[in-house]
C-alpha cells in the first residue's frame, strides 16, 4: 500500500478514491455516533413489532400491542356526538329566539351554524357573508323580509323565489319597460337616486316622484322605505343590490332582475336551518 496512501498533513491514511484531485481520507465514524445508529436500528425493529407498520396487500401488520389510531379518533368522535348531543336536542326543541337567548345554546348553535355557512352559502354570500353585486350583504341591517331570528329561519328554510316550495318568499318588481314611457323611467331613476345619492339632473327628480306615486309606491310606500311584507326593498338607504346611480337604478325599473334563494330545509333539515339562522343573526345585522 505504501506512503503514498497516508496523508502528510494529517498523518492519516486515504480510502484511494479521489475525485478532481481531492482525496479522501479514511476517518472512522465517531463511536457515539456508531452506538446511537446501532440504537436507532434496535429502536425501529422494536417499534416495527409492537406498532402496527408492515403494509401488507389489504391491511398492515398489528403489533403486538395491537394499537389503531383509527379506532382512536373514531371513539374520539363518538364521544365528542355524545357530548354534542344534549345541545342539538335542545335546538330541536326550542325556537330561535330561545337559543339565541340562551348564551351557552347560542355559543354552540353559530359553531355549528358558521360551518354549516362555509359548506352551503359562501357561493353566494361571500366567505365573510358580505354578499356581492346581486347577492345580499349579511353584515348590514338591511333586510328585505326582516331580520330577527325567526324571519330569517324563514327565509332560509323555504328559500325565495324557490319554486318547488309552496311557502317560499315571493315577491316580483314587473318590468316597467312594458308599463311606462322611456322618460318616466329616466325621471323615476333620477329620483329613487336622489334620495340616497347626488343626480346630475335635478330637473327630473319632481317629475320622478310623481312616476314614483303613481307605479311605486304601492309595493315600496310613499316614502320609498319598503315593505318587509312584500319584500320590497328601501330605496332610501344607498344600500342597492345590483348597483347604484340612475343608470343602474332606471335599467332595473325597466327590466328588473330577479334572484333565486333555494330552500334548505328539505336538504339540511330542521336543526341545521335553526343553526344558520342563529349564525347568520349574530353577524351583526340581525334585528
Amino acid at each position: 500500500m505504501g506512503s503514498e496512501h497516508i496523508d502528510e498533513v494529517s498523518g492519516i491514511s486515504m480510502t484511494g478514491h479521489e475525485w478532481d484531485g481531492i482525496k479522501e481520507l479514511n476517518n472512522p465514524l465517531p463511536r457515539w455516533w456508531v452506538i446511537t445508529f446501532y440504537i436507532t436500528i434496535a429502536w425501529a425493529i422494536g417499534y416495527t413489532v409492537v406498532y402496527p407498520a408492515w403494509p401488507m396487500l389489504t391491511s398492515a401488520t398489528r403489533g403486538v400491542l395491537g394499537y389503531s389510531s383509527r379506532r382512536d379518533v373514531k371513539n374520539e368522535l363518538a364521544a365528542a356526538e355524545v357530548a354534542k348531543g344534549k345541545f342539538v336536542a335542545a335546538i330541536q326543541a326550542k325556537t330561535v329566539s330561545e337559543i339565541t337567548a340562551d348564551n351557552t345554546l347560542r355559543e354552540f348553535a353559530i359553531a355549528a351554524g358558521g360551518a354549516a355557512f362555509k359548506v352551503n352559502c359562501v357561493q353566494c354570500h361571500g366567505s365573510g357573508a358580505q354578499g356581492s353585486k346581486g347577492f345580499p350583504n349579511l353584515n348590514d341591517d338591511d333586510w328585505l323580509w326582516g331580520g330577527n331570528a325567526e324571519q330569517i329561519q324563514q327565509t332560509i328554510a323555504h328559500g325565495i323565489r324557490f319554486a318547488s316550495d309552496p311557502d317560499t318568499r315571493l315577491s316580483e318588481m314587473p318590468a316597467f319597460g312594458d308599463i311606462i314611457t322611456t322618460d318616466q323611467i329616466k325621471q323615476v331613476g333620477a329620483y329613487v337616486a336622489s334620495l340616497s345619492d347626488p343626480v346630475q339632473d335635478t330637473s327630473l327628480i319632481e317629475r320622478g316622484a310623481n312616476v314614483f306615486a303613481e307605479n311605486c309606491a304601492a309595493c315600496h310606500g310613499e316614502n320609498a322605505k319598503g315593505n318587509r311584507e312584500l319584500g320590497a326593498p328601501d330605496l332610501t338607504d344607498a344600500i342597492w343590490l345590483y348597483g347604484s346611480g340612475e343608470t343602474a337604478i332606471a335599467a332595473q325599473v325597466r327590466a328588473p332582475r330577479h334572484g333565486v334563494m333555494p330552500a334548505w330545509i328539505g336538504r339540511l333539515g330542521e336543526i341545521k336551518v335553526k343553526e344558520l339562522a342563529v349564525y347568520v343573526h349574530s353577524l351583526g345585522g340581525g334585528e
